[in-house]
């Protein structure tokens, strides 16, 4: 633990900011805590950071300190909304790095038009839970490396669920797939925690443009409408055409965007 004040200001009052933990710092006016900052490691690596304060002086001390003893690149996410957090990072040097939408997704069938959708001859959707563990960590395989050659995995929405080291597959029991008789084609990750939340969606590079993604989006929101789901959501990068083009196919609606910022 670093007892070590970084002090800012020739103010008898000056905000000191004290790291009190491993990848923590706290603001203290007086004893009083005023602000304070996180970093952490993301699933895929990268490292994030946060910073909750009243006053900009208080986020800028705070950056200052944190950015002294942390490596980049860093990065963090604000909403686009937030116009004075979006500020005061950039006031740190933060510049955009990407914009990803927020979507509503409905599941009624009656506005996605789901209950006409079938996936193609000699495909069959697996549902959440029946998928072959194997076969699903091969095709998630070799999804990450088709995007990572191309795009990049990083272009993809953020991972947020913690996982082992060296494990993409969280939970296989989120997973529905696209299976032909030899392999699996596709997935899609549904999540619910307090709302269901469409995490990834991703089909072979080989297998696209047939068809496959819509069908397990389809299959995915029939199941969450059987369970009393009226919505859920996903993130969308606003650079993925394709993706932004799925979603709103079975009326989906942006609700708000996010950024995600680097130093």
């Amino acid at each position: 633990m670093n007892t070590k004040p970084f002090t800012s200001g020739l103010s008898e009052n000056a905000v000191t900011i004290t790291r009190v933990a491993d990848r923590q710092w706290h603001a203290l006016d007086d004893d009083l805590v005023v602000g304070r900052g996180h970093a952490e490691h993301r699933p895929d690596g990268r490292l994030f950071v946060s910073i909750d304060a009243w006053h900009d002086a208080t986020f800028d001390r705070l950056a200052e300190a944190m950015l002294a003893e942390l490596p980049t690149p860093l990065y963090t996410v604000v909403d686009e909304a937030d116009v004075e957090l979006t500020a005061g990072w950039r006031r740190a040097g933060f510049t955009v790095r990407r914009r990803e939408w927020e979507y509503v997704v409905p599941t009624d069938p009656q506005i996605t038009g789901a209950e006409a959708v079938l996936p193609p001859s000699g495909v069959t959707i697996v549902p959440a839970g029946q998928a072959d563990e194997s076969l699903l960590r091969a095709v998630d395989r070799a999804i990450r490396d088709e995007v990572e050659a191309t795009v990049g995995w990083q272009s993809m929405p953020a991972e947020v669920i913690p996982r082992p080291e060296g494990d993409t597959i969280v939970d296989p029991s989120k997973y529905a797939v696209a299976a032909a008789p030899d392999r699996y084609l596709g997935l899609i990750r549904v999540v619910t925690v307090i709302r269901p939340r469409i995490g990834l969606i991703a089909v072979r590079a080989g297998e696209q443009r047939r068809g496959i993604a819509r069908a397990l989006l389809a299959h995915a929101l029939g199941t969450l409408h059987r369970s009393g789901f009226t919505a859920a959501w996903t993130e969308v990068n606003e650079s993925n055409q394709a993706a932004s083009a799925l979603f709103e196919g079975v009326g989906a609606r942006p609700m708000s965007s996010n950024l995600e910022l680097v130093r």
